[in-house]
C-alpha cells in the first residue's frame, strides 16, 4: 500500500513538471505568464568617435577641400596631419594650430615618406590644372606615388579624393582626367580593401583665397538642390555629365574622414550621387 502511494506522489510530480514546461521554457504557477528568453537588443553606433591611436594624414591639407577635411576630422577626433608643398596653412582659424603640418613634395623627393610614419589612413586632395602633361604629373603621378607609399608603410585605408566625368570636358582637360584615372586604378591595385574614391562634381561652398572669401555655396546650393533630382538627364549621350549635381564641401569632407577611419566602409568608387546618400545616412 504504501509502495503504491509513493508510486503515484512520483507520477503527479512528473506530470506537475511536464505541465510547467513548454518548449523549453517554464510557466509560473503563481500566474499564466512565460517566463521569455532574455533578448539582447543590438544597440546603434552611429558617429563613435574614432580610438585616439588613429591617425589621418591629409596630401594638401591647405586647400579648398583639404582644409574642410582636417576640421571635419579633428571634430572626430582624430591625430591629424598634413603634408602639402608650401607646408604650413595660411589659414588663421583656430583648428589650424591643431594639424601637424609637413612640407614635401609628391613629385621630387623622398624626404616627404616620413609623414607616413604612425599613420594609419590617407585622404589625398592632391589635384591641379595646366598644361595636359603637367595635370596628369599632378593629378597622376603624384597620387600614384603617394598611393604605393602608403601602401609600403602599411597604412589601412587610403580615400582619394577624384573627380566625375563630364563628357565632353573629358577631352578638353585629358592630361587631368587621365591622371586621375591612373590614380584610381593604381589605388584600387594597392587597397583592394581599403581603397575609397569619391568622384564629386563642382564642389560648392565658402572658398578663402588670400584675404577674400568666394561663397560658391550662392550658386552651388541651388543647382544641388534642383540636379540631384534630375539624376536621369545624367543619361544623355554627351551632353548627359553636364548634369551631374554639385555637391557641398562640408558633405564631401565628411565622407572622406568615415570613408578613411570606418573599416566597414565600402571599398571602390563613391559618385556623387553616393556622396549625397552617405552624407544623408551621418546627417539623420
Amino acid at each position: 500500500m504504501a509502495s503504491r502511494l509513493i508510486h503515484s506522489r512520483l507520477s503527479l510530480s512528473r506530470l506537475h513538471v511536464m505541465a510547467g514546461t513548454k518548449n523549453g521554457r517554464f510557466l509560473s504557477t503563481e500566474s499564466n505568464k512565460v517566463d521569455e528568453p532574455f533578448k539582447v537588443e543590438e544597440a546603434e553606433t552611429v558617429n563613435v568617435p574614432p580610438p585616439p591611436s588613429e591617425k589621418l594624414l591629409v596630401l594638401g591639407g591647405n586647400g579648398f577641400v583639404g582644409s574642410h577635411i582636417c576640421r571635419e576630422a579633428l571634430n572626430r577626433g582624430l591625430d591629424v596631419a598634413s603634408l602639402s608643398r608650401s607646408g604650413g596653412s595660411s589659414l588663421h582659424d583656430s583648428w589650424a594650430k591643431n594639424v601637424t603640418w609637413h612640407k614635401g613634395n609628391l613629385l621630387s623627393s623622398e624626404s616627404w615618406k616620413e609623414a607616413l610614419d604612425g599613420v594609419t589612413s590617407v585622404i589625398s586632395c592632391i589635384g591641379g590644372f595646366g598644361s595636359n602633361s603637367y595635370m596628369y604629373k599632378i593629378n597622376g603621378t603624384a597620387n600614384i606615388n603617394a598611393i604605393r607609399a602608403a601602401a609600403e608603410k602599411g597604412v589601412k585605408r587610403f580615400v582619394y579624393i577624384s573627380a566625375a566625368d563630364f563628357g565632353l570636358a573629358n577631352y578638353l582637360l585629358k592630361g587631368y582626367y587621365e591622371g586621375k584615372r591612373a590614380a584610381e586604378t593604381e589605388l584600387l591595385a594597392k587597397f583592394p580593401y581599403g581603397g575609397v574614391i569619391l568622384r564629386p562634381g563642382f564642389i560648392h561652398g565658402t572658398r578663402t583665397v588670400g584675404s577674400i572669401k568666394l561663397p560658391l555655396g550662392v550658386i552651388g546650393s541651388p543647382l544641388e538642390m534642383v540636379l540631384q533630382h534630375a539624376k536621369p538627364l545624367n543619361q544623355i549621350p554627351l551632353v548627359g555629365p553636364l548634369f551631374t549635381p554639385p555637391v557641398n564641401v562640408t558633405a564631401v569632407a565628411k565622407v572622406a574622414v568615415r570613408a578613411a577611419t570606418d573599416p566597414v566602409f565600402p571599398p571602390g568608387i563613391v559618385d556623387v550621387y553616393g556622396i549625397q546618400r552617405f552624407n544623408q545616412q551621418m546627417s539623420k
